[in-house]
């Protein structure tokens, strides 16, 4: 099928580019496996359509508290979450940014921010005073992000734990809630339509024919069957040259920009 919409499908359709019936592809079905991994773990991490960006809420416990980290892996998507459901920790590229809420927002008609707010509204009705408006509160943002800073955060897929720079016994409260604002690779089977990218069909093909190529450069100089000989260090070449241009491709066009922060 020329539009692959599964595993199965995709490793056909490559199989078929190389030459299969017609030709013998000796590669293992072991290795074809890996290869499509392969492939699939570099769609994820540099072609912007593997991966969404999403928000998961998480209540943060007195675990959490005494370890001073979030494990990626109790993430779950629940009401007001969006985003694909999380199959496991891993699933999760890069975390941008973390918000925490509380019930000293302005959910309280008779605290500041509230107060604040709703007179804002009355400030701003003259549309002159927009302007204003918009200085002012940049103005009171400058000095709230000098006076409080918004908290670093690290997080390494290898671990799946988020830390956050802060002092969590004292700026933390087991039971609140956090959001956190992250990037997550998208699972091909539930988004089949990934399997028919033709990026990543044209990057699982040439490494099914490295390793074609790696397998024949074992057996140098022998003939097959029928009196045809394969170059095996030739293929194995060509197939590393048109990977090396597809990654090449991925990421100058396709891969996500760089998140930079200012401060």
């Amino acid at each position: 099928m020329a539009k692959p919409t599964s595993r199965q499908e995709l490793k056909d359709y490559a199989l078929r580019r190389l030459g299969s019936p017609v030709v013998e592809i000796n590669v293992d079905d072991a290795q074809v496996e890996d290869r499509v991994d392969d492939a699939l773990q570099m769609f994820a991490e540099y072609h912007f359509d593997g991966v969404q960006r999403a928000f998961y809420k998480y209540q943060v416990t007195t675990d959490d508290l005494s370890k001073g980290y979030i494990d990626t892996d109790s993430l779950v998507k629940n009401d007001g979450a969006i985003g694909p459901e999380l199959e496991a920790g891993n699933q999760i590229i890069s975390v941008l940014r973390i918000f925490e809420f509380s019930e000293s927002g302005t959910s309280n008609i008779f605290s500041v921010p509230y107060q604040l707010a709703l007179n804002d509204v009355y400030g701003i009705r003259n549309p002159g005073s927009i302007i204003d408006y918009t200085l002012t509160q940049s103005h009171i943002q400058m000095i709230q992000d000098y006076l409080d800073p918004e908290k670093m955060i690290r997080f390494s897929r290898v671990t799946n734990r988020i830390y956050v720079d802060t002092k969590w016994t004292e700026d933390m409260t087991a039971g609140n809630f956090l959001t956190i604002e992250c990037y997550v690779a998208l699972s091909p089977n539930t988004y089949p339509e990934i399997y028919n990218d033709i990026l990543l069909k044209k990057y699982v093909t040439a490494s099914i024919k490295q390793q074609w190529g790696a397998n024949l450069s074992k057996y140098t100089n022998v003939t097959l069957p029928g009196g045809l000989s394969y170059n095996g260090a030739e293929i194995y070449q060509q197939a590393t040259d048109e990977m090396n241009q597809i990654e090449e491709s991925l990421m100058d066009k396709y891969e996500l920009p760089p998140d930079m922060s200012m401060g």
